[in-house]
């Protein structure tokens, strides 16, 4: 017998619009020329697949370092809460996250078990093995700049089904701006260690 995980609507962990300043220091930090580019797609009934794309000036094996280390993610990433390895049955690569924000004046936060496989240094494709969504899989990959190889295009793409109990259409809104925010976070945290 399985247990089913309910979204938790308590505050377990903090809150997703952040005190600290970090989203408006993020968006303050972006400019037209390394913005992000977001896009979204309705591919069923209260299915999305979001897509987005970033700059950054570092190598692919820079920006590879920062993506795969799974254990620090949630210190640099706005609203990931908690993000560790789990032993994988088959030896492969799991991950446990749970991210955290504020939706209608309610700290929400969701809970997703996902099994990674890498191709360095060009993709890691994820799979929802358990938690709190329906479905949720997709990829990052990483492409060096035809122009310049010390220069990478990190594209991120997940298609996500939310479970009855989460409306889509604030889900969908979140989730857009979290995905900006988070490529953000990840051209930050590269800049700083390299």
């Amino acid at each position: 017998m399985t247990q089913e995980n309910k979204p938790n609507l308590e505050t377990d962990f903090p809150a997703a619009t952040d005190d600290t300043g970090l989203e408006a220091s993020l968006v303050a930090q972006e400019d037209p020329q390394h913005a992000v580019e977001v896009q979204i797609q309705s591919v069923a009934e209260r299915q999305r697949q979001i897509s987005a794309k970033i700059q950054i000036s570092h190598s692919v094996e820079q920006v590879w370092q920062v993506l795969t280390d799974y254990e620090n993610l949630a210190k640099f990433i706005p609203n990931l809460a908690k993000s560790r390895l789990l032993e994988h049955p088959t030896g492969g690569i799991r991950l446990e996250q749970v991210g955290s924000q504020r939706l209608l004046r309610f700290n929400f936060s969701a809970r997703v078990v996902l099994d990674l496989e890498e191709k360095f240094p060009h993709e890691i494709v994820f799979n929802l093995v358990e938690g709190d969504l329906k479905a949720f899989s997709g990829n990052w990959r990483l492409e060096p700049d035809i122009s310049d190889q010390n220069r990478t295009n990190l594209c991120y793409s997940v298609r996500v089904w939310p479970k009855r109990t989460m409306p889509v259409a604030i889900i969908e809104r979140r989730l857009c701006n979290d995905v900006r925010l988070n490529l953000l976070a990840i051209r930050q945290q590269v800049e700083k260690l390299y």
